[in-house]
């Protein structure tokens, strides 16, 4: 098949998935090609050129609904129908829609391309009663009938998409992130380690402020500071590093820029993941994959990769509790590290890539037998 990924911003877990996805799909021999944004991104996307034989192609992409948007549609039409591709699979929001309008435009002109569309969060976390989510869910009720088949990466994202937007008639299918084999090798800590590690994007909905503040109760209640690594960029990263010097915590928490997951987890003992809201993060996926103790919230996806011990998660938005996780892992580590290799071996057989490509495969075939 001749297949083009369209996502906004080639970096974090989204960006991941499709990594993962062209390596497979081209190693099988299908012909694979990206759209992406120009202004972002950092450098990983020129790394996959080599496997990508239908190019890769930038455009700027701003990440709220624009008027732009049309233009730029119309403009990825023209430079995609030469492509003559058989899937136009979409990622998140922005891309979903450049994939849906793109792949519709193509359909007006005669091609016969199927239209994915794989949300990875994007407009599902945003409230539906507010007024950004209602213009959210009235415009994915809208590009739903240029849609030829959904992706979900959990079934919580299954349900919100029921939930917020509504019901589809097209036809869906839960496919969950997969690791490769290698990388349920275990990452031991440095001697100089930290206590614990946030890597991610450093925004608001991860949780940053969570974290902090439980550090600070830890500190005032609980015996000795805690150390801590904050791994990552993000819009609100000089906000929490404000946050950080005005709590007098600069000596405790550490910031440092983006790095490869298994690179950072030798930097600290445990891993915290405080978010608000996810999907299926490969933080977490990772984190147990390399047998980290981790503390992270019940919220999105997080459940259905924990399965049987998903007790064990804090609700979000509760310094207080995630304090207490986080104080239970620094006292009992060798504990800590016996529950890591639990869920490791708990993830290891339904978390695989060769899984999760032979699900988006099947779901391509369907779509593009029935067009």
């Amino acid at each position: 098949m001749r297949i083009i990924h369209c996502l906004r911003s080639p970096v974090g877990g989204l960006f991941r998935h499709v990594q993962d996805l062209v390596a497979e799909q081209a190693r099988a021999g299908h012909k694979v090609g990206i759209i992406c944004d120009s202004s972002t991104g950092d450098g990983g996307e020129k790394k996959l050129v080599p496997l990508l034989e239908l190019g890769l192609i930038r455009i700027p992409m701003r990440r709220d609904i624009a008027p732009a948007d049309l233009s730029a549609s119309l403009a990825l039409a023209r430079r995609a129908r030469p492509l003559m591709p058989d899937v136009l699979h979409g990622h998140g929001a922005k891309g979903g829609a450049y994939a849906r309008a793109v792949g519709t435009l193509l359909r007006a002109s005669g091609q016969r391309v199927a239209r994915i569309y794989t949300p990875h969060g994007g407009s599902l976390h945003f409230d539906a009663k507010s007024a950004s989510g209602r213009l959210y869910m009235a415009s994915e009720r809208v590009l739903g009938w240029m849609t030829d088949a959904f992706i979900f990466v959990s079934r919580y994202e299954a349900d919100a998409y029921l939930a917020k937007v509504g019901h589809t008639r097209r036809p869906t299918a839960v496919v969950r992130n997969g690791l490769r084999p290698e990388e349920f090798a275990p990452v031991k800590p440095d001697a100089d380690a930290r206590d614990f590690l946030f890597i991610g994007e450093v925004r608001d909905l991860k949780g940053p402020d969570t974290l902090i503040a439980a550090i600070a109760l830890i500190a005032r209640h609980a015996g000795p500071q805690p150390t801590a690594l904050i791994v990552g960029s993000g819009p609100d990263l000089t906000k929490y590093r404000a946050v950080v010097r005005e709590l007098g915590l600069g000596e405790a928490i550490e910031f440092r820029s983006p790095m490869p997951a298994r690179e950072a987890f030798r930097l600290a003992r445990a891993v915290v993941v405080p978010s608000r809201a996810e999907s299926m993060p490969y933080v977490v996926l990772e984190a147990i994959a390399a047998q980290k103790p981790i503390v992270a919230t019940n919220v999105g996806g997080i459940p259905e990769i924990f399965g049987g011990y998903a007790a064990r998660l804090v609700p979000a938005d509760d310094p207080s509790r995630l304090a207490e996780a986080m104080n239970e892992v620094k006292r009992w580590p060798d504990a800590a590290a016996d529950f890591a290799g639990k869920l490791s071996d708990h993830i290891r057989q339904e978390f695989t890539i060769e899984a999760m490509a032979r699900g988006v495969e099947r779901v391509y075939r369907a779509a593009t037998a029935t067009r």
